[in-house]
């Protein structure tokens, strides 16, 4: 079987992972749908806030505080983070001020953050507005602290970045490391238990659901963890180990245990992992069908609430 050649290009921007594959670079994909401006989606964030702000009596305080007091996107996103992963030794307003640093200060992480709201409002048939995400939904909101802590790691600040790690796997059940590079477009959908290694790579619309581990190998330092390409399908519970590489376009089944590169636009089921066919679209993280035909019957790879 062809196994994809790919490396990371360094040499580019940070705030996300971009790959370069057979001598063309792969980034800033749009999502199925188009991403709106960082502008429109806080418009219809507030929009959004102010109709339940009316409906809702109990949720105006916190609707005001967390959006509707803000006049920035990158403002209520910092202080909403800051406010659920605030500890007696590191306050809120401290965690404002170093959120608001990473924000403001690179544009490419808020450009991450708008394509991952993207994400989750036309992949997750759970979510009916922008807003929600940004509110409620964890796996969301761990990614952008990730976002946050790699740009700390990326700018020196290791311990504080490692200090911000330990924060958002106690609050939120992921665990990131901040040296690891994600793309933008990202679904984390339920997110429990996700966790990521250090030298792990994650390009652009990549979508993995509850329980996914992108591990390493043992006590093999340097660059052991698995590198994820574009429009990746990751199905809950599955085991990815070491640096391997998972191609364009591929399709992983739940509970699965990958050991070995998967080609890419190829699905790859089983403990250890076998390719069984082809995803029925070229990028199936957007398209978040689980099922793979066979047969007379198909085969449920994760389950999408």
């Amino acid at each position: 079987m062809a196994v994809v050649s790919l490396r990371v290009d360094s040499s580019l921007p940070r705030g996300g992972a971009v790959f370069t594959r057979l001598g063309v670079t792969c980034s800033g994909i749009k999502n199925e749908a188009g991403t709106m401006t960082q502008e429109k989606i806080w418009l219809a964030i507030r929009a959004e806030a102010k109709d339940e702000a009316q409906q809702e009596p109990l949720l105006v305080g916190f609707l005001h505080a967390t959006i509707l007091n803000h006049t920035t996107l990158a403002s209520a996103l910092a202080f909403h983070l800051a406010n659920q992963l605030e500890a007696p030794t590191m306050p809120a307003v401290l965690l404002r001020e170093i959120i608001s640093e990473a924000l403001e200060n690179d544009e490419t992480v808020m450009d991450a953050v708008c394509h991952d709201i993207e994400a989750v409002t036309t992949r997750d048939p759970a979510c009916p507005g922008y807003s929600i995400p940004f509110l409620f939904f964890k796996g969301f909101h761990a990614l952008q602290a990730y976002r946050v802590g790699h740009w700390l790691w990326t700018h020196g600040r290791t311990v504080l970045a490692l200090a911000l790690q330990s924060k958002v796997s106690q609050k939120f059940g992921v665990d990131i490391h901040p040296g690891a590079r994600i793309g933008k477009g990202i679904l984390f959908d339920h997110a429990t238990g996700i966790v990521i290694g250090e030298t792990a790579v994650l390009g652009n619309n990549v979508s993995m659901l509850h329980q996914v581990t992108l591990g390493g190998t043992g006590k093999i330092s340097g660059d052991r963890h698995p590198k994820v390409e574009d429009g990746v399908l990751i199905g809950a519970g599955a085991t990815i180990i070491g640096n391997i590489r998972i191609g364009e376009g591929a399709k992983i089944g739940a509970s699965s245990v990958v050991l070995a590169d998967v080609p890419c636009h190829t699905t790859a089921v089983g403990v250890p992992a076998q390719i069984i066919g082809r995803p029925t679209c070229d990028q199936p993280a957007l398209e978040m069908n689980h099922e793979v035909p066979c047969g007379k019957h198909d085969i449920h790879l994760g389950s999408h609430i």
